[in-house]
């Protein structure tokens, strides 16, 4: 049988368990992960590695850990399983060559991973990720040399850590708990999937005052049957219940808690797209934060619409994925950065997304304003003017044809018809983008990782979206496409 090859996708190397992410394989990714970290840092700075919940990431996680030993690089080990956000803090902060951290995030339980997170706590650029990969493709290539290395002066060290009384102290910076005191028995409604938000985002909150229940906790690695995802359609229970106990609102996060998830006080589910502009309105009007805005190329211009009414603030549109983001982030001030599948990151924190900030500052928020989250997404909506629509889709397309609808997007110019619709102008940069107007727009871009193609739209007009769907759909009658 013929091996696959190891694939690194946009946030690392994600595969289903004793299928591909074996022992072995792990080995490989280590072993090239050392390598590049001699050949940046030599053994001066020690590599952090940490762990989730998912089914034998601790034991994957020692097993790397012992062959970075062999490479005399040392290494902090985590004392249990954190949140993402929480080892990429820490390996900023503690001076060293980067961590790896085992999660497949928000994927299904059958999967593991590795995310290589560099020094500046951000996810790994395209130059990290190449030398890396690079590596892998040598030893998969001669599988003889997957072994020790036999020049190493001394083994390293594996060091235990407990990072997370030093995160929460530096989270307690970023997120104003006398404000969140203030909202004192205000009901919430939390679902961290059986991830690794459970002991954070909960805990805080009831340390404030706030009745905090909890669901779906402790840990079972498959996730209750379901994927770790807090979008609306994995979010059922969190919804009824939020609605019909009377809860203030409901909060969530993924498997490895880096995005998030929010049911207000209806039973309503914000998509990320409703939550970041809404939090980049809190930052700016309610903390005085100034700086820019940075969004991916498929998340809501609404954001540009309030940075236009304030009118002294930039906004930086990033191809899809939150390395993007957080390379603007390490360049310029940013208030927020934030991306349409659910995560953000503010002004001062790290350059990488974060479901306990975001859970954080959501509430932060609802107690400033002194209103239900309906409330103040009413009033931001007023204050931009106009509403935003939107619609997104993943269609199941065998691999040619992605690439065919693709390609077929991309002979479109500016000035040609789409559906009644003039093109205003054209971006290849992540897939295809065609604008309309300032605010009416479609996004099309192939999966890296799965045989999927993705749809997105918006519009301030309910018209003008249907007709940008069916122009899109158009595209795609030459062959029929499942939706996902």
């Amino acid at each position: 049988m013929r091996k696959e090859p190891i694939k690194f996708g946009t946030d690392g190397w994600r595969a289903v368990i004793a299928q591909q992410f074996t022992f072995d394989n792990v080995e490989i990714v280590t072993r090239a992960i050392a390598q590049y970290v001699l050949g940046r840092f030599g053994t001066e700075r020690p590599v952090v590695v940490g762990y989730d919940l998912r089914f034998l990431a601790e034991e994957f996680a020692q097993h790397a850990a012992n062959i970075l030993t062999e490479y005399g690089i040392n290494v902090e080990f985590a004392d249990t399983w954190h949140p993402t956000p929480v080892i990429a803090y820490v390996a900023k902060e503690h001076n060293t060559a980067g961590a790896m951290m085992f999660t497949a995030s928000h994927n299904p339980p059958e999967y593991l991973g590795i995310k290589f997170i560099p020094e500046y706590a951000g996810p790994a650029m395209p130059e990290i990720t190449d030398v890396i990969v690079a590596n892998v493709r040598a030893f998969e290539a001669d599988l003889d040399s997957v072994v020790p290395p036999a020049n190493v002066a001394q083994k390293g060290t594996i060091q235990t850590i407990h990072p997370r009384e030093e995160y929460l102290t530096f989270l307690r910076t970023l997120v104003n708990f006398d404000t969140i005191r203030k909202a004192k028995g205000m009901k919430i409604l939390y679902d961290p999937m059986y991830g690794s938000g459970q002991g954070y985002v909960d805990t805080l909150l009831q340390e404030c005052g706030l009745d905090v229940t909890t669901i779906h906790n402790g840990r079972d690695p498959l996730f209750g049957g379901t994927m770790p995802e807090p979008k609306e359609e994995y979010l059922p229970e969190l919804m009824r219940r939020v609605k019909a106990e009377g809860f203030n609102l409901g909060l969530a996060s993924d498997g490895d808690t880096d995005r998030f998830g929010v049911v207000d006080e209806k039973g309503r589910f914000h998509v990320a797209n409703d939550i970041v502009p809404m939090v980049f309105r809190h930052l700016y009007k309610n903390k005085g934060m100034r700086g820019v805005v940075v969004r991916s190329l498929a998340t809501s211009k609404l954001l540009d619409r309030l940075a236009e009414v304030y009118g002294d603030v930039r906004v930086i549109e990033t191809p899809v994925g939150f390395k993007w983001i957080g390379q603007a982030m390490r360049d310029e001030p940013v208030i927020i950065g934030g991306e349409e599948s659910g995560g953000f990151s503010i002004l001062g924190h790290i350059p990488e997304k974060d479901g306990v900030l975001a859970n954080l500052l959501i509430v932060e928020m609802i107690a400033q304003e002194g209103k239900p989250l309906s409330a103040i997404y009413d009033d931001m909506i007023r204050e931009a003017g106009m509403h935003f629509q939107g619609f997104a889709e993943n269609y199941h397309l065998p691999e040619a044809r992605k690439k065919a609808v693709v390609d077929e997007l991309k002979t479109l110019k500016p000035g040609q018809d789409f559906q009644g619709l003039t093109i205003e102008s054209v971006d290849h940069r992540d897939g295809v983008k065609l604008y309309f107007e300032p605010y009416s727009w479609i996004t099309v871009r192939p999966s890296g990782t799965e045989p999927l193609l993705r749809a997105y739209m918006e519009s301030t007009d309910a018209q003008k979206l249907d007709k940008m769907r069916k122009g899109f759909e158009r595209v795609l009658s030459a062959e029929p496409a499942l939706h996902k």
